[in-house]
């Protein structure tokens, strides 16, 4: 990756298009899974989102494994999909932005205290 792509976001552009590829070839019920993971997993992301490729990929591995063994959905993820991503990411250590200011917050009062 070079200096051009890592400022205009490209590199990722590129990974996304081939994650949503590697999706369409899901069957219709991991695809919308997908789609829902998705969603949820960009609350975690850091200011370039780049903290959430590795994640994506994974569970998108994940997800290709499973459906070519024949698992079904809710074997594989659960009913409780939100709940899935957040484990996942909090397992990954994927914070958020407000994580990260959360942090910063309770460092600083721990400092002010003399903690």
């Amino acid at each position: 990756m070079n200096f051009w792509e890592k400022i205009t976001g490209s590199d990722m552009n590129k990974e996304i298009k081939a994650f949503e590829a590697r999706a369409k070839k899901l069957p219709a019920d991991y695809q919308a899974a997908w789609e829902k993971i998705n969603t949820h997993l960009w609350s975690h992301a850091n200011f370039t989102g780049r903290n959430l490729m590795p994640i994506l990929d994974g569970v998108l591995g994940l997800l290709e494994v499973s459906a070519a063994d024949g698992q079904s959905v809710q074997e594989v993820l659960g009913d409780d999909i939100k709940g899935f991503v957040s484990a996942l990411a909090g397992e990954e250590g994927a914070m958020s932005v407000r994580d990260k200011w959360r942090k910063q917050l309770n460092d600083n009062i721990a400092k002010k205290l003399g903690k």
